[in-house]
């Protein structure tokens, strides 16, 4: 049985640690979602290097451990820094004490073609070498909408060779869906299956636009699909009514802080507001850990939970309510300078 406070984040983005280090906003406010990602979120990821990225990820899951989250599927984008940035994760996430499966999100929205492949052989080299015990890795894409069909059709022939899925954002808000009408497919899910890109167990991020057949759809297919209340709500993009259809839906926080509780509740709030029977939406606090263990082979997380206390694959973690298996100020400190260098490189771009 799982406490709230034992909580897989089955969506989010570590690169985005270092927000709350006064990430600047852009001078004018963005009135879209596409706004939105262009002058803010495609902004951070190009300024990222290794050094950043590593503060990234060390400060967010130490916050995330200290919280109560004891495992994170993370979607990854840093487009100038591509090859080796999954070790960077890998590495604070098996320091730290925390299970993970991490992928590069492909795209072609900055250097084209030549990004995209880049990006999948990120994942395949990750894939073929990581030894980790607590990290495992799958393959990444960014959107259908930031990628070509040649780059969704190598995605599913990558995660098929190397016996895993793909992670993918799907129809995140109304441009997803009216890009792939545009290239000629019924919306963002019917083009991913019509080219053959989501391996049974493939993990779908968001889903706010995908109606309740297609959501039926993806049970059918054993798909998962993420559902991110604080992201959605802050993002202006929607709620995903469609999600009822389906048993297999699980909760993240798309890059907001890895707290369970502040999910949980975002949930409880959204899912009234919009009429959604709060039993099938509290299903999802917890369905993380199946999804987990079928990345993990069929093993089930072993933690141990009490207050102020966490073991996480028998590894105590927390103790006091404190982190001990690295220095949390020193870490913050970390964080605190690269943010500094960060905001300079992203203001720049």
């Amino acid at each position: 049985m799982t406490s709230l406070r034992d909580f897989v984040n089955a969506h989010t983005h570590l690169y985005s640690g270092l927000v709350p280090f006064d990430m600047p906003l852009p001078n004018r406010a963005p009135a879209t979602f596409s706004e939105i990602l262009e002058t803010i979120w495609w902004r951070l990821d190009r300024g990222l290097d290794e050094a950043s990225l590593r503060a990234a990820a060390r400060f967010y899951v130490s916050e995330a451990l200290l919280a109560g989250t004891t495992a994170v599927i993370d979607h990854h984008e840093s487009p100038n820094f591509i090859e080796g940035s999954l070790d960077v994760l890998a590495d604070a996430c098996d320091e730290l004490g925390m299970r993970a499966v991490l992928c590069y999100g492909a795209t072609e929205r900055n250097g084209g073609l030549d990004e995209a492949r880049r990006g999948l052989a990120e994942n395949r080299r990750f894939l073929e070498s990581n030894r980790r015990e607590l990290v495992r890795g799958a393959v990444g894409v960014h959107a259908s909408f930031t990628v070509s069909d040649e780059t969704l059709r190598a995605a599913g022939e990558l995660a098929r060779e190397l016996g895993t899925v793909v992670h993918v954002h799907v129809a995140e808000a109304e441009a997803d869906v009216l890009d792939a009408r545009k290239r000629g497919f019924a919306g963002p899910l019917d083009r991913l299956l019509e080219l053959d890109a989501l391996p049974e167990g493939s993990i779908l991020a968001h889903g706010v636009h995908l109606s309740e057949a297609d959501v039926a759809r993806t049970a059918e297919l054993g798909l998962w699909i993420i559902q991110n209340p604080r992201s959605n709500r802050g993002n202006q993009v929607g709620y995903p009514g469609g999600l009822h259809a389906s048993r297999r839906v699980a909760l993240g926080t798309d890059g907001y802080p890895s707290d369970p509780l502040d999910e949980a509740e975002a949930l409880l709030v959204e899912a009234a507001k919009n009429g959604e029977p709060l039993d099938r939406a509290t299903d999802r606090v917890h369905a993380g850990h199946a999804l987990l263990a079928e990345r993990f082979n069929g093993e089930r997380l072993k933690s141990e939970i009490r207050r102020g206390y966490l073991v996480v694959d028998g590894r105590e973690v927390v103790k006091g309510g404190r982190l001990i298996t690295a220095d949390v100020g020193a870490i913050r400190e970390e964080a605190a300078r690269e943010a500094m260098h960060l905001w300079r490189r992203v203001e720049g771009l």
